[in-house]
Formats: structure tokens, sequence, C-alpha cells
């Protein structure tokens, strides 16, 4: 077996039809506890146990119920146990450091198991070191479930000696290491099945994992070590698994060697392959020969977790200290960061040269057995919290309260910050600070002067003069050539060089796929992006710069595991990857302008296609690959130009991607990819999606000439903008959608993102894949380099030939809109009008010839479903024998179309025709008027049955969710995954704002991520949250499909939610970057038959219900859908068409010309639509399923689901390249295992009968009931989620958002509250809580009221210490919190309405608010008010220095007036343009009041003092909009709801 390729995992089933067990991901519960004084106790370790138990929640358990997905702990090795243990056994255990101790999980085949030990003593000799004895591990296996019995290892451990030519216990390790490496390869050399069993959790002289896939609650039951007293540590690491799959994995279980991760790397295939990369230029005085004997570096394992792990360790064992290896791996974010020191900054500067960041969010804690430590990335989007007590134990976890400490004993409570480290020195006996740890190794090594020797700024570099630009003509050809067309000029390029942004586009995609198409598509156009769904969050490039990059270095990278010679090498550094005419000159030149330390070669990638000297383009890419090869090794050249500037009429030129693709993989397989540098110089990429493809597979810099030629030759057509700003603004705009790009990902910089290969193949050949791409993931075949040269001939051939429609113009393009002579489009004036007509006049003959037009794809292919044919599984059934279609409407819906997007008028009739079906319509994001709850006198119902909850909350109050058939959570939506939604000023007007508790006129913004859902494990807990508040409701999550949407959708159903929508990339929306319109998400039938086939396989199945949506139009998409296994059925634009609709795709400008995607009244009259015109589309739809269910030979949708043996691939598709594609793997034949269900038949357990609130609302019946008051006294842990939404869903049910007199429900809670307590707290509500809570406290707060304090008895002091976790106050409505003490990240983030008063918050506080007040009195984070659109916030800005610390892009910083007269309450509450003084005083003594808090005493008995020392924060585009109500002398409300726009 080759040493650079690490064998897969196993315990998961075998890759098999859309199922790929590498697409498995994970989360977690984690953290630890030390003793600082390095005692060792049995405490601990029942601590340790104890705590994994109270974070059983945040694992999961999937069909096995006494499977769970893994936990364990790491600790120190048990000497006094072992010692014991080993002596029975006739050993006698050598001293500490002198012994290591391996956790071996074996074979359970017994000659296999022998094999294996008999490796490990064979290594272990060869090594120098000494096999003291081997001992059985004793477990208990009825605590397993069935499922997990059947891989369990036979679990072993050896004691092994420290050889007598071994200096000291470091080298001992690092000779360990390489045991541990080499017994695994020899197993792969003998046989090739043997190392699937064959695992060391750990070998180490100083610590031990024991792990396994248990339950958290049996993990001290099946290792039975852990009940003997003499088992000690002084520290443990521990780790509750939630996992997407329900497969058992042993390996994957963790601990791992060093540490446990909460997170996800997202940027894990290009780390992999620098990693791979390095082999050649990688040495190591530390390890010296032994380094060759521990490849591949990377390996063991198929987890991004235990692949950090790996990469962690060899840094390590090559020299770095754990701190320093992960601050390597992991870095904060220093650039453009004022309040980090030089030398810190410095050290960054440099190691970002080093290595490349394993990005993503992350969580780790880690150790060696001598420190222990814990980091959260730069995004900070990982709970951690962590307390120290008076008699030195320290505890950090994912929660607070995981452990029964008297609050008198705490005498710090803390959390994680983003970027920053806690460390406990087991050896010093004490926490070392993170500015301590990290200035102590800025010190440590001379890292500026390095960086003055070694640091090379491209812009620094002499000018030099660019070539000239090509004439008319030329240019035309080269345009044409490269494949330009007439919409790159107008709806790319020129918005981009006169605005600086990447362009916005409306509506969907329903063009072909690029294997589909007639037309010769760009290579480009086969890959789509991927983006965070759910087990990783996205990022916003722009409210949240703070922490992106898009610095690339250029040239070859160092020896990763020389420490000592930093100042020795060069670096040449850009700020971005984009590089003008002239910066391409410099980087060509600049041999002569440092000395020989770069050598730059030019490689032409074009190639001759006429004459005895064609050859192919597999010949030429071959050749390049040599001369790249031969270059780098042979002539020492390390940076090369790949460049097509030499096409002509004679030449063509390789596709760019392919060319970078095809080298920089083979100089990874060559060992040599880390000595060169890669630039491209090419014409072809002018899309942000073209650019991006270029850096995910290894461009460090990238040179467009030919589009800064065409802006040049545009300049009479630029909006007056010069051509030096054009081009500008251009490069500007492509950097804006790299990181756009980048940030859907997660991704936070762009050194992470180069060769990152962040996307899906749609439409290419394994072969082609594997060759030039390797590692991308691809699922239905296609064309290859064949047909990729015939494509790229094909316009080259057109360019250079007298073509009468190409002579003097571009091709039309036709890919964004409908033109003729264009792409094909589905949605074309001809299948518009002819449906139109058909439900307009009821006509269902006109229908079937709608459906006709769109389902003829005899000759040409738009989707893959086209693709198909149908069979019959047996004899056809009389119609009438078939299911009715009564029953049938009721699995459609309609899309997620939000009032706003779109028109009252269009909304609210989707809502009536649904309604009179039995099917459902969806709110889309934008909240619901209330009015629509009530029934009509006529009977009909304007209330969507579909409540959704996006990113960002607007109008979900508890009274909005208490109106629900299902709360559906948009995690991604099919034509934007990964971004949040935007709603212009423009569309917002004073019945938006009032529906969204925004101000009218100012713009919306959703934030990409859900901030309460950062992984898995925070779904299953918003999923907890929504089903408390009203539990008659299912709860949904919406997914985009991609490639590994199954496995994601396992998670989902694990993690409890009834229903799972999949929807294609085809998609509309109201407004979204054409980037993301064009080249996100993948076809809904890749994504639904990976779904359906993942959940059978998990025995998943049957307890969620599958929606697909996006594209669906006729009714044989749907019986297409329910063959791949949806049970539902979406439909958005064909709903919009059928009342209505046009697709002028003018959705993001209000001008819609038939009154659906706009605001403006007089267009709004235009509205054509009824119900009864929706009705009948649906109506014709169900009826047209019926007549192919009968043909078909089905009588139920039920027994349809999943019967993809009546899909058969076309026999003879005569299609140059859909012929190519392969659906094979769509249609595999799955046997369900038996009792497995297929379809939705199940019910999900949601757990709700152990909440709290059963026992609130029994006391508060009499509030509820009858208005009385009640006060309620209870305790509360952190396994009490949730507590008060069951409640207020009660109050909401029953008194509407109006809720309750003030204080009607008074409770009061001691102890440790979980996450989201007062979730949708009602009006009249009042939660005292006296103690700390976690996070999302007061989420979605719905009118009540929350105090949060310290116990009388904590010796704390309450501004120092935090009493709130992250995420505060997230979607706010209205109410009041009070919060004695600090709150952590993302305070008040997107409130809307709510009073708050907090002693000081972590970063990004009031991020994305739209409405209320907010007073902080202490200091603030970074990025304070990114996106703060709306309400004001009071800062006390003591030491000046919060101007530093807001984002000021929105909003203004203004110092406060003292009062000069006192003005009424009414006026105080209604004009937050003034009265700041009074305001601010009422809030500061109400704190008082309520939390007895001695900052707010303080500032009230010194006010004149400190009233100077406040600033203001207040949005700009708020305050305009606010005077503009006052100057109008019109309050911001709306009593007068028309709904006789719509139904009769």
């Amino acid at each position: 077996m080759s040493h650079m390729t690490w064998p897969k995992e196993t315990g998961l089933p075998r890759k098999q039809g859309m199922y790929d067990p590498a697409m498995e991901h994970d989360a977690c519960g984690f953290g630890f506890i030390a003793n600082i004084q390095n005692v060792p106790s049995h405490e601990i370790v029942h601590q340790a146990l104890e705590i994994v138990v109270k974070m059983d929640h945040r694992g999961a358990v999937g069909a096995d119920p006494l499977a769970g997905d893994g936990a364990g702990i790491l600790i120190q090795i048990p000497d006094k146990f072992l010692r014991k243990e080993f002596a029975d056994l006739g050993v006698t255990m050598p001293e500490k450091g002198d012994y290591a101790v391996g956790m071996v999980f074996l074979p359970r085949d017994s000659e296999l198991r022998e094999a294996s030990i008999a490796a490990v003593n064979k290594v272990t000799e060869d090594e120098g070191q000494v096999v003291l004895g081997w001992r059985d591990v004793p477990v208990d296996k009825s605590v397993l479930g069935e499922s997990v019995k059947q891989t369990e290892p036979v679990i072993k451990q050896v004691l092994i000696g420290r050889g007598t030519g071994t200096a000291d216990t470091d080298a001992f390790d690092r000779k360990l290491y390489v045991i541990r490496k080499q017994s695994h390869h020899v197993m792969w050399d003998t046989n090739e099945t043997a190392w699937q069993d064959f695992y060391m959790p750990s070998l180490s002289s100083r610590t031990i994992v024991f792990k396994g896939m248990v339950l958290a609650g049996n993990l001290a039951k099946y290792y039975r070590d852990f009940q003997n007293p003499d088992f000690e540590t002084a520290m443990a690491l521990f780790h509750q698994r939630f996992s997407t799959n329900t497969f058992p994995s042993w390996r994957l279980a963790q601990p791992f060697r060093f540490l446990s991760h909460n997170g996800e790397i997202n940027t894990l295939r290009g780390n992999i392959n620098w990693m791979n990369a390095r082999r050649h230029n990688m040495s190591s005085k530390i390890l010296g020969d032994d380094l060759e004997k521990l490849w591949p570096l990377i390996g063991d394992g198929s987890s991004d977790s235990s692949t950090f792990d790996n990469a962690l360790e060899l840094l390590v064992m090559g020299g770095y200290s754990l701190s320093h290896a992960m601050m390597l791996m992991i870095p904060e974010a220093w650039k453009d960061n004022p309040l980090m020191s030089n030398e810190r900054r410095a050290f960054y500067e440099h190691q970002s040269a080093v290595m490349e960041p394993w990005d993503g969010p992350a969580a780790m804690a880690f150790t060696d057995g001598r420190q222990i430590a814990a980091t959260l990335d730069r995004n900070g989007l990982r709970p951690a919290r962590y307390i120290e007590t008076d008699d030195g134990l320290v505890v950090m976890a994912s929660e607070v309260g995981v452990l029964p400490i008297p609050e008198s004993k705490i005498v710090r409570k803390w959390r994680l910050q983003p970027g920053k480290m806690l460390l406990v020195d087991l050896e010093q006996h004490r926490i070392i600070s993170d500015d301590e740890l990290k200035d102590d190794l800025a010190k440590a090594r001379p890292y500026q002067q390095w960086l003055d020797q070694s640091q090379i700024h491209l812009s620094d570099l002499p000018t030099e003069i660019g070539p000239m630009a090509p004439e008319s003509d030329t240019l035309r050809d080269l345009q044409q050539a490269f494949g330009y067309n007439r919409e790159d000029i107008k709806f790319f390029l020129k918005p981009m060089a006169t605005t600086g942004m990447d362009p916005i586009g409306s509506m969907g995609r329903d063009i072909p796929l690029a294997p589909l198409s007639d037309r010769s598509r760009m290579l480009y156009d086969y890959f789509f992006q991927n983006f965070a769904q759910v087990t990783n969050p996205p990022i916003d490039p722009i409210r949240e710069e703070l922490v992106m990059s898009l610095v690339s270095f250029i040239g070859p990278r160092p020896n990763l595991l020389d420490l000592e010679s930093g100042g020795e090498y060069k670096r040449l550094e850009i700020d971005q990857p984009i590089l003008s005419n002239i910066d391409l000159e410099r980087v060509r030149r600049i041999t002569d302008q440092v000395d020989g330390e770069f050598r730059t070669f030019t490689l032409d990638i074009c190639y001759p296609v006429r004459g005895e000297e064609r050859i192919s383009m597999e010949e030429a890419v071959e050749i390049l690959c040599w001369r790249a090869e031969k270059k780098v090794r042979d002539r020492g050249y390390n940076i090369l130009i790949l460049s097509d500037r030499d096409l002509d009429i004679d030449h063509v030129a390789i596709p760019a991607l392919l060319a970078t693709g095809a080298v920089h993989h083979h100089l990874i397989r060559k060992g040599l990819r880390t000595e060169v540098g890669l630039v491209i110089e090419t014409g072809e990429a002018r899309r942000v999606h073209d650019f991006c493809l270029l850096a995910g597979y290894g461009a460090e810099a990238i040179n467009p000439y030919l589009a800064f030629s065409t802006l040049q030759d545009m300049a009479a057509d630029l909006d007056g903008v010069g051509i030096e700003e054009a081009t500008q603004n251009y490069i500007k705009a492509v950097g804006k959608g790299i990181l756009k790009v980048m940030s859907k990902m997660g991704i936070s910089t762009y050194q992470s993102y180069c060769g990152g290969q962040i996307f899906d193949a749609v439409g290419l050949s394994p072969e082609f894949i594997e060759a030039y791409f390797t590692g991308t993931l691809s699922r239905v075949g296609g064309v290859g380099i064949n047909e990729i040269a015939m494509e790229t001939e094909f316009r080259h051939t057109e360019a250079f030939s007298e073509v009468p429609d190409l002579r003097h113009e571009l091709d039309v393009g036709g890919d964004l809109a409908y033109r003729m002579k264009g792409e094909e489009h589905v949605w074309t004036p001809e299948t518009i009008g002819t449906l139109q007509h058909a439900v307009r006049s009821g006509n269902y003959k006109q229908f079937k010839s709608f459906t006709a037009k769109v389902d003829d794809q005899t000759k040409k292919f738009n989707n893959l479903r086209g693709l198909f044919d149908l069979q019959p599984v047996g004899g056809p059934v009389p119609l009438d024998e078939v299911e009715p279609a009564s029953e049938i409407v009721k699995r459609f819906a309609t899309g997620a179309m939000s009032f706003g997007s779109i028109s009252w008028e269009a909304h609210t009739t989707l809502a009536i025709a649904m309604n009179r079906l039995g099917g459902k319509s969806n709110t889309g994001e934008g909240g619901e008027e209330a009015v629509r709850f009530t029934p009509r006198e006529n009977g009909d119902s304007m209330r969507s049955a579909i409540k959704q909850v996006a990113s960002g909350r607007f109008g979900v109050t508890n009274e909005y969710l208490t109106n629900a058939d299902d709360i559906q959570i948009k995690m991604a939506q099919g034509a934007k995954p990964g971004e949040g939604g935007q709603l212009p000023g423009h569309k917002v007007n004073e019945w938006i704002a009032r529906v969204r508790h925004s101000t009218e006129g100012v713009g919306l913004i959703s934030p990409p991520p859900h901030h309460d859902i950062y992984s898995i494990e925070d779904l299953a807990q918003l999923i907890h949250d929504l089903k408390n508040v009203n539990p008659r409701a299912r709860i949904s999550v919406k997914l985009v499909s991609e490639v590994g949407v199954g496995t994601v959708a396992a998670g989902v159903s694990k993690a409890h939610a009834d229903h799972v929508t999949i929807s294609g990339h085809d998609g509309g929306t109201g407004a979204s970057p054409i980037t993301s319109l064009l080249n996100a998400g993948g076809p809904w039938e890749m994504g639904l038959a990976e779904t359906h086939q993942t959940l059978v396989l998990n025995g998943l199945r049957g307890r969620i219900s599958v929606q697909v949506d996006g594209g669906l139009r006729t009714g044989r998409d749907v019986v297409v859908g329910a063959l791949l296994g949806a049970d539902e059925f979406g439909f958005a634009t064909a709903a919009l068409v059928s009342e209505g609709c046009i697709m002028m795709r003018k959705c993001h400008l209000n001008t819609c010309p038939v009154g659906i995607a706009t605001q403006d009244e007089r267009l709004r009259k235009r509205f054509p639509g009824e119900p009864e015109h929706v009705v009948n589309f649906f109506s014709f739809i169900a009826e047209e399923v019926r007549e192919l269910m009968a043909e078909l030979g089905f009588r139920t949708i039920n027994e349809m689901i999943g019967r993809s043996d009546a899909l058969n691939m076309k026999p003879a598709i005569d299609h140059w390249k859909a012929q190519k594609v392969d659906l094979s793997k769509l249609l595999y034949p799955l046997e369900p295992a038996e009792g497995v269900a297929v379809y939705n038949c199940e019910t999900q357990d949601h757990g709700l009968d152990a909440a709290l609130d059963h026992e609130l609302i029994r006391q508060a019946r009499p509030a509820i009931d009858n208005g009385e008051k009640v006060i309620i006294n209870s305790s509360v842990h952190n396994i009490n989620r949730t507590v008060g939404a069951m409640l207020s869903g009660e109050v909401a049910r029953a008194h509407g958002h109006a809720g309750l007199a003030d204080d009607s429900i008074h409770i009061n809670l001691t102890g440790n509250a979980g996450q989201s307590l007062g979730g949708w707290l009602a009006k009249g509500v009042t939660i005292e809580m006296i103690g700390d809570a976690n996070d999302y406290v007061g989420k979605g707060l719905s009118g009540g009221r929350i105090i949060v304090y310290p116990a009388p008895d904590s010796a704390l002091v309450p501004e120092d210490n935090i009493i709130v976790g992250n995420t505060v106050l997230y979607g706010a409505i209205e109410g009041e919190c009070y919060f004695r003490g600090v709150a952590g990240e993302r305070f008040a983030v997107r409130n809307s309405g709510a009073t708050a008063v907090v002693e000081g918050c972590g970063d990004h506080g009031c991020e994305y608010m739209t409405g209320g007040v907010v007073a902080v009195l202490g200091s603030t984070g970074r990025n304070f008010a990114a996106g703060m659109s709306g309400g004001i916030a009071y800062v006390l800005d003591e030491d000046a220095t919060f101007e530093s610390l807001c984002n000021t892009a929105m909003v203004d910083i203004e110092s406060i007036e003292s009062i000069s007269a006192s003005a009424s309450d009414e006026d105080v509450a209604g004009d937050l343009t003034q009265h700041d003084a009074q305001r601010l005083r009422g809030m500061l003594e109400a704190h008082l009041e309520h939390t007895g808090s001695s900052v707010a005493k303080n500032i009230l008995e010194n006010w004149d003092q400190y009233l100077p020392k406040f600033v203001k924060v207040m949005p700009v585009e708020y305050r305009r909009a606010l005077k503009e109500m006052q100057a109008r002398s019109k309050a911001p409300t709306r009593d007068d709801v028309s709904v006789a726009a719509v139904g009769s």
C-alpha cells in the first residue's frame, strides 16, 4: 500500500449509491477539568465523567437507543493503578517517564489480532524500545447497543519501556510516535484488511485515552477500571460526540491523542494536500531520519478532528510547543487589529507564511499531560465557559453548571474568547494568561527582525511597464475565444467596474447544467461552490470583515519543521490575489530586484491545433505538467506563471482552470508544490466564480488581463468612471466576491481557501477529476478531457471564423434571462403564457400542453430528471383506485417568499389558495400580520401554515410560532446557500417595518448564519426551543442540495426535526449575488437521492418527512421526486407564475410590472392573480400525478416513495455531452434492513416530557386562565433547557402577543440555567435567575422580563465575571433584561425592540440590531454595532477606547448631553433621537432595583462625573428615518390593514 495514502474510516458502511462515508460530520460537547496543583485523585475521573453526562443533550442517539455517537476522556496515565495491575501480571513498571502505555483497539479476528500484536512487538524492538507486557482492559459489554457490539474492538494496553539508547522522555515520546505509525504500516503492507480494526487511541509516556461508542452515562460502566479508587489523574479532557451518522465508529470517538474538538475544519481537503506537498522540502533536526518513517503525516482517520490531531502531533514532535503549534494552525485575527502589540503581530505575520491556517469554526481542548489548555478560533463561534475554585480546580466546558460546585468556592467565572487561549500549566501550578503566553512566544524568537530580512511587499517593488491593450478586432477575437458574451459585459464587468460590488440578480436558475447544454460551456460551469449548513456556520464578510483576510504569498513555502531559520527565506506578500498588469510584470521581473531569491518562469499554456504540430489537449496538459516539474526540480524556478497570452489563430489555450488544477496536483504528487508559487495570467477569468475556482485549485495570484482590456474598451460606457478607477473597482469587486464565497463556507483567509477545493463537480468524469482535480467530489460522472477540448476548440474556431453573428458582436449568452439564440430556459414566454392561460381558464387540457412543453426532453435536456424514463413496476392501476387529488394536494407547499420580498396581494393569495386545498403556504422570513390568524367571514384563511424562522428572526414572536402547523428553520436557500437575505430600504415601507419589528425606510440584513446554530447540537437546541413554544407544530429544517447533504439530513433527523426540505440550486430569490444564483448548490435530484439513501441506511427515514423543492413545475417532477424519496413537494416560482409572474427578474429593483415582487402601491394595483388560479395549478398537478401513478402501477404516494426501480436512464441519449452522465448512483437499489421504514410513518421523541415548564405551567394556570398573579420558586440546572418557552407558548395561545399584565407570573430560579433561558418569554412573565445562565438567554424575547444576578453567597465581583453566555437576546422583539455581570459574544444580536442592561459584553455586541435600547456598563469587545441599522446603545467608555472597538460603517458615536428638562415617560420611550440622559438614568435605576448592581449604584451616586463617560451609538439611517417620521408627524404603526385586494 502506498505510504501517501491512508486507509479510510471503517465502522461506517461502504460507499454505495449516493452515500459516501467521507461526508460524515460531527460536533460535540467538550471540555476539561484540572487540578492546578497537579495532585492526582480518583475524584477528578468521576467529575469528568459526571460532566460528560451533564452534556448528554449535546450528543445524539440514532436508531439504536444504546448506541451513542461516542464519548471519552483523556487523562494522565494512572500510575498507581497500573503498577498494581501489571504487578499482578508479573511485570514491574519502570519509573515515571521511563515507560509508556498504549491503548490499543484490536481486531476481533484472533489471527489478525495476533498479527497486530506481533507488529507492535516487532516495531518496538526495531526502534530500540522494550515491550514489557500486555494487559486486557476489563469492559462491561452489557451497556453497548446491538449495533455497536458488532464492531466493538478487543481492547488491550501495551506497556513499553524506554530503551537504553533513548536520551530522555521527549525523545522516548518521539520514538513512540514512530512505533505507532510503523505498526500500522506493517499491517497495511501485509494484509489489505487487517488495518481496519487495528487502531491505537493513544501511545504516550504521559497520557492515555479511554473512549468508545457508548452513551455518556455508560462510559464509567463500560470501562471497569474507572471504578477502582486507585485510578487517579490530576486532569481529564472529555468529549461527548454528536455525529451526523448512526454508524458505530470506535476510532472516531473523541478525545484523540492530544485534543477534543468542537467544530469543523472547512479547509480540510486543502490542508491535507498542502501537507502531502511538503514531502520533498520537509526535514527536521529533531526527528532526523525518523521523519521518513512517518509518511503519510496526516492519516489514520477520516474525520477533520482526527486529521487535525495528526497534524498537531507532527508539529509537537517536530519541536513546537503545544501552544505554539495550536497558534500556528488556528491563528487569531491579527491583520488590521489595532489592539494587538507589534511583537505579537510580527509573530503571526511571520508564521502566516509558514503554514496555511486550518480554517473553520473550532473550539479545541488539548493537552500533553503537562499542560492542559483550550482555544477558540478567530470567529469565536463555539461556546466554552470556565470556572476557577479556591482549592485550585479549573473546569472548562461547553456549558456552565456541568459540575455541582458551591458558588462560595468559585473565584472566577469567564469564557473562552475569539482567538484567545486558556492554559493551565500543571508543572508551574498556575493558569497562564493569553497575553503572557502569546507575549512570551512572540518574544522567543526575533520575528520582526526575520520579517525585516525576508518580507517583500509586491507593491514596494519598482513599477514596471505593462503590455499594450489589443486593438478592437483582436480584442473581439480574444473575447470570443475565451467565451465572453454580452451578459458578461452588461451584468458582470460593468456593474463591478462602476460600483466595486459583486453584482446582484434575482429569481432562479432555469438553464441546463453544463453537461446537458447544447452550447459550449466554460469549464468553470461544471463546478458548484460548497457552503456551510448546520454542521458549521458561514461568516458575514462585510459586517465581520475584521476576521477575514485576502493576503496571499507567492513563492516557495519554508520548511515547516525548521523553527530557527526564519530570516533566511524571502516571502513575496500581496494584500489581495488579483494582480493588475503592472503587478504581474513586477512578479515576472522580480529576479533582478531581490538578489535572485525569486526566479520566475512563464509557462505557455497554449497548444498548436493546426498542421503537423497539432497535438491534443490531453497531450498538451501532460507536457505542461512535465515542464512545470522540470522547471522546479531541475532549474530551480520558484514562481511559475501559467499564461495563455499567446493564444492566436493557430494556438488554443488550455482552460486556465484545467492548467491550474493539473499543475497544482502534479506538483503535489511529486512533493514539489511548496517549493513554487503559481500565478495565473489568463484571458478567461472574469466572473467571481472563475477566480474562486482558480484559487481553490492552487492559484496564489491571478491576472485577468482580458477583463482589464475589456474595461478599457468599455471606457465610454462606464457611467463617467475613469478607466483607472474602473480597474480598481473591478479588482475590489472580485475581492469582495471571493470573500463572500469563502465566507459562505465559513473560511476566513485566502491562504486557507487557496488549494482548499471547496467545490463539487457536476458532469465531469471520475477519470478527469482524478487526473486534474484530485479529491473533488463528483457523483454523476460526465465528460472527460476530450469533450472539454471540443468545447474549448469550438469557441476558438468560432472566434477566428467569419460567422456573421459574431463578426462584430459577442454571443448573447442567455444564462441570466431568456434570449433568442441564447441558452435554453424552461421558463420562456411560451411556457409562461401557456400555464397562465390554463390556470386562469381552468383548462386542464391546456395545462397538459404546458407540462408537455416543459417535460419534453427528447432532444434538449434541461435537468437531470430529463435523463430518466419512467417504467411501470407492475400492471397499470385503474385511475379511480389511485389516491384522490384531494389527498395528494395536502403534500404540496408553496415556497418561502416573505411579505416584503413579495407584495401583500401575492403573499396572501398563495395563503388563501393553499388553505382552500389543505396544502401549506410559507410565510418566508418576514413575519406575518396577526390579522391573518383569524379566518375571514367567507371561511377563507390567510394564515400561512408554515412559519419560517430564518437568521434575521424578523417578526418571530411567540404568537407567530403558536400559529404554525410547521415551523421551518431556514438553514440555506437554494438560490443563495450560505448567505443571508437583504431587503433594501425602498422595500421597507411602514407596513413591512411594523410586521418585521423594524423601522420604515431602513434596509434589513439577515446574518449569513443563524447565530444560535453554529453546529449540529446547536440546531438540536433550536429545534427543542421551537417545539417547546409550539409542541403541536412539526419542526422543519430547510437544506440545499450539495454532495454530503444526506449526512447532514441524517444529523437533522437525529437532532429531532420532524421534517426536512431538500432544495435544488435552481430555486428563486428576491435578491442574490449572481455568483450564488448560478454557481452554488446542486440539483435536487442528487441531494434528494442522497438524503433518502442515507436516512434509510441509518434507519432514520421513518421518523422524518422529506420534502423536495426547487424548480418543480409538473406532475412528472412530483413523481420523480417521490421515486427518489420525497414525501412532500414544494413549488415557488411555478406558483408565482400561476398568479401572474412573467419572470422579468426585477425583484431586487422593486419594479415588478405585475405587482408581485414589489411594495410600490402603484405597481401592486396591477396584480392579476386570484386564489382560484393557484388552486387550479395545484389541482392540475395532483391530477397529472394520479395519471402517472396509474400508469406506473402505484395506488398511493407512500407506495411510490423511494421506488427508484421505476426510473431508468434513457437508453440511447443522443447528446455529445449528456450521454456521458451516469445517474446509476441516484437509482442505487437500496435494500433497507428489516423493519426500517422508507417513508415518514413514525414520530420523533422531542423529550418534552422532562421539561421543567410542565410544572411552571401547572403553577401558572391561575394567571393564564384568570389573570391572577402567581409567584413560582424552583431550582434549575444546565440540563433544564429552554425554561419559559413552553409556558410562553401557552400564554400566547390564550392571549396572543399582548400577553398578560406586567409581572403576572413571577418565576424565581436558583442555580445554573441551561441554554435558551426565557426563550420567546411572553409579556407578563418575569424570570428572576439567581446564579448564571448559558447561551441564548432571551432568544426571541416577546415582551417578558429576565433578571440574572449572582447568588448571595458568591464571592465574585459581578462586573468582572460572566453571568450569561453568547448570543443573548437574539431576535428579541420586546421586553426587558437586566444582567448583573458580563455577557459573552454577540450580545443583543438582531435585537428588534428589547431594553437591556449589562455590565460588559464580548465581540460583535448589538450586531444587526434593528430596534430597542441597550446599555453596557463596562467594556465591550471588538466590532460593536456591526450591521446595526436601528435601536440605540449606550456604552460606558471609561478608558476612551470604545471608538477603536466600534464598527462605525453604519453608526455614529455621540456624546450624551446632561438633562436640562424632564420629559414625560411617553416622550422618552417614543423619541430615541433625544432625552438620552433621562432614558439612561431610568434604565440604571431599574437595573439597580432588579439586580442590586453596585456598578449602577456607583454611577447613579456619581451621575455628573459618569454621564460624560457614556457615549451613544446611533445608526445613521435610523436617525434619518426617525426624523422623517417626526417631520410627517406620523407614528410608526398601522392598524388599517386591507385584505380586500385578494380572495373573494
